[in-house]
């Protein structure tokens, strides 16, 4: 009873964690979004200019609502210790991703000019590139929280032994990271630098090491001091 009343305690105040963390990412998010409108970095690398603006990528970069919401709420109901780990996964990237957008604002300009009345998918197109100024725009969140869930869904328990459930989170990953590249809302360096963000993240949250652990590791990497 002790227990349960513990796991109970524990869930509460997992939620409201994560809606305080989420209430400060949208207002500091927002605030960003209208006070970066211009004198900031242009962010554009080479590769970006051999990438074709593709509009049925639409659907995979709209399906990232689907993704993580279903994830984190399925995590939620049926592994606690996985939903913490990824919450603090998650927000904790977040964060640096607003700060680094705080002390160095930064934007691209690689949206093409479409017609949104040619299909529902040029028409769903305006309406995110309307709602969503090309600002702000490194790392790349939606990459990074993708691959996040993916991270989160290879780590569990509960996914530990489900290829297929594997196999289907790292599709759907890597759809959503290349359906930034081709509708135009990331630079390849805005990709890659939260492929980073997330290496360095994973590490805090999923290997913690403790000091022994740390000077072990430190005292391997030496290189072994010759006998005279």
């Amino acid at each position: 009873m002790k227990d349960l009343e513990e796991y109970k305690r524990k869930r509460r105040f997992s939620l409201m964690a994560v809606a305080v963390c989420s209430v400060i990412y949208l207002l500091w998010f927002f605030v960003l979004e209208r006070t970066v409108t211009n004198n900031y970095h242009l962010i554009h690398v080479g590769l970006d200019d051999y990438i074709p603006f593709c509009e049925f990528f639409i659907i995979p970069y709209l399906f990232w609502f689907v993704y993580v919401g279903a994830v984190w709420t399925y995590f939620w109901f049926t592994d606690m210790d996985t939903f913490v780990r990824m919450s603090r996964y998650l927000f904790l990237g977040m964060f640096i991703s607003l700060f680094i957008c705080t002390v160095y604002p930064n934007g691209t300009d690689l949206r093409p000019d479409i017609n949104t009345d040619k299909n529902i998918f040029t028409a769903l197109c305006g309406f995110i590139w309307g709602a969503d100024t090309p600002t702000n725009v490194l790392p790349s969140i939606h990459v990074f929280n993708s691959i996040g869930i993916h991270t989160a869904v290879i780590k569990s328990r509960r996914f530990r032994d489900d290829r297929r459930a594997k196999a289907i989170s790292l599709f759907i990953c890597i759809m959503i990271c290349l359906s930034t590249l081709f509708l135009k809302q990331h630079s390849c360096a805005d990709v890659l630098a939260a492929g980073l963000l997330s290496y360095c993240i994973y590490g805090l949250v999923y290997e913690p090491v403790t000091a022994d652990e740390l000077r072990e590791r430190r005292r391997r990497m030496l290189p072994e001091r010759s006998e005279d």
